[in-house]
């Protein structure tokens, strides 16, 4: 008689094989453990509920490096497989790093103004753990790009420069274009902003104190006064947050960038922008 307790040819029980053979690196269900214990343990629920969410990389697109050089200072990209157009767009992109302290590092909110939902920052991870982006469409589908990511130690690292010297240049914003606006095209821009982004888990060696956490929350940039992108963000974003995004300029106009921080500071930067024309950085 067959139970799940029959070895195979190897005498290894079945049970115990299946298991060896998910851990096994470069297997491509190594995820699986992880996913049970957090993302379908609660996470997916707490946030979505019974709500249908697709995986696959038909609609966006999530790139990491499979290893970080620097588990503080992780690049990540998410590319969107659709224009943003009336008819249908990417509004919302939620960014969960799972076996972070605080798994969602970033809420990011798009309008057919993006002319694309590509989006590219940099982000701490404090254990190997999966990373998704799910990105809702304005018909209110779900889709998921899922990958992995062996990195550990980034909600702790210090600060990669002196926090003194940081706090000094608290606020500083630039916004620049990284090509030459087109016309009614999107136009890919940079906001970049001076800031620690302390998570509260990082100790001063000195003091051997913990420094509170104290980090962006809230930014919106807007072309001509209307939204084109905004977010909500967390401790899982890097210190100087920067953030690529599209925006599509109809006209000459201002892009401006606003930033809120969990102390309610506020700090802000414009760009006049001329479709055709390559723009310099400008800085407050």
């Amino acid at each position: 008689m067959t139970t799940d307790l029959q070895s195979n040819t190897f005498g290894v029980p079945l049970r115990l094989a299946t298991l060896l053979l998910m851990l096994a690196p470069g297997v491509g269900d190594a995820t699986t453990v992880e996913e049970d214990m957090i993302w379908t343990g609660g996470l997916r629920q707490a946030y979505f509920g019974d709500r249908l969410i697709t995986e696959s990389d038909d609609l966006i697109v999530l790139d990491a490096p499979q290893r970080a050089e620097n588990a503080a200072i992780v690049p990540i990209s998410i590319t969107a497989q659709i224009p943003q157009t009336d008819q249908r767009y990417i509004k919302t992109i939620y960014f969960f790093i799972d076996k972070n302290p605080g798994p969602l590092a970033g809420t990011f909110r798009f309008t057919p103004k993006s002319g694309r939902a590509d989006l590219a920052f940099r982000v701490r991870i404090n254990a190997y753990t999966p990373i998704r982006a799910i990105a809702e469409t304005s018909d209110g589908k779900l889709h998921m790009s899922r990958r992995f990511i062996k990195a550990t130690g980034g909600c702790s690292a210090p600060a990669g420069s002196d926090l003194d010297a940081a706090m000094a240049r608290l606020g500083k914003v630039k916004l620049k274009m990284t090509s030459a606006a087109q016309m009614a095209q999107p136009t890919p821009a940079q906001l970049m902003i001076s800031h620690p982004n302390l998570s509260g888990m990082q100790m001063d060696q000195v003091t051997r104190m913990y420094a509170p956490a104290h980090f962006v929350r809230h930014l919106k940039v807007s072309f001509e006064g209307e939204e084109v992108f905004s977010a909500e963000t967390g401790i899982g974003i890097s210190e100087n947050p920067s953030f690529r995004f599209f925006f599509v300029p109809e006209s000459k106009g201002l892009l401006t960038a606003e930033v809120t921080d969990t102390k309610d500071l506020q700090f802000s930067q414009t760009l006049q922008v001329a479709p055709s024309e390559r723009q310099g950085i400008v800085q407050n």
